[in-house]
């Protein structure tokens, strides 16, 4: 079985086929998808999903790019849908200067109150870091219990091995496929096999050969062929190792 650990089928990208997409995705072999929301509106809808699929689970935050939405009424609502039954994590959030580097102590605020819900309610976190490593880092690490995934690593290995050291899981995707993924390689060739997780990013981060089209959880098998060569394993391994990860890290029981 497969488990798409981060992908975004409350997207607008898939406002004309989401039902159609999902039923083809679990056809394929696709097990389990978890769905993290990004704003209250995409937490909500992601809950939705999670209420309609039994295959699909869901995430609630507020990503850095979406600051602006999270206002008081927004963040109770984030908290009242964590306590969702099937909402097994909180995210996507974390620190994002590649698009904003203006706001980051306002991002720094919303990302500890995020991690302190999660440590609240006992739920691990997805996070996102982009070209924001050390103060997501610094940030990450004040709180010893807590436990997550960096989504879409793109860290250093020495940062890696901080992360692994402290429990942490790493999410790989598409651009582990692409011709200038060196770090990821590298990172990935490090990863002790319990810290591993896959994930697509759907829509976003299509894997080669898909890449510049909307990408969906059947792309998957593009990862896990190329982490399978990375690792010298067979794919069936990879999709093991991985779907354990998941299950533990999220607390799903199949």
């Amino acid at each position: 079985m497969i488990f798409d650990t981060h992908a975004h089928y409350d997207s607008g990208a898939f406002l004309q086929d989401r039902d159609e997409i999902l039923r083809a995705v679990h056809e394929a072999g696709v097990g389990l998808i978890l769905d993290p929301g990004c704003e209250a509106k995409s937490s909500r809808l992601a809950i939705e999903l999670a209420e309609k699929y039994d295959f699909v689970y869901a995430a609630v935050g507020i990503h850095p790019g979406d600051l602006d939405s999270a206002d008081e009424d927004s963040l109770l609502e984030i908290r009242t849908l964590a306590e969702h039954p099937k909402c097994v994590a909180i995210g996507e959030i974390g620190l994002d200067y590649y698009w904003d580097d203006t706001h980051k102590e306002e991002q720094k605020r919303l990302f500890r109150w995020m991690i302190e819900l999660a440590l609240e309610l006992d739920k691990p976190v997805i996070v996102h870091d982009r070209e924001a490593h050390a103060d997501t880092m610094e940030i990450a690490l004040d709180y010893p219990k807590l436990r997550g995934v960096f989504h879409c690593f793109s860290g250093s290995v020495e940062m890696a091995r901080e992360l692994w050291k402290r429990g942490w899981y790493l999410g790989f995707d598409g651009p582990i496929t692409y011709k200038n993924a060196r770090k990821a390689v590298e990172v990935l060739e490090a990863c002790p096999p319990d810290r591993l997780l896959i994930e697509t990013d759907s829509p976003y981060l299509s894997p080669v050969p898909m890449r510049g089209k909307r990408n969906d959880s059947r792309n998957l098998r593009y990862v896990i062929d190329r982490i399978a060569e990375i690792r010298g394993l067979p794919p069936e391994e990879i999709e093991r190792i991985s779907t354990e990860n998941g299950l533990r890290l999220f607390g799903i029981v199949r």
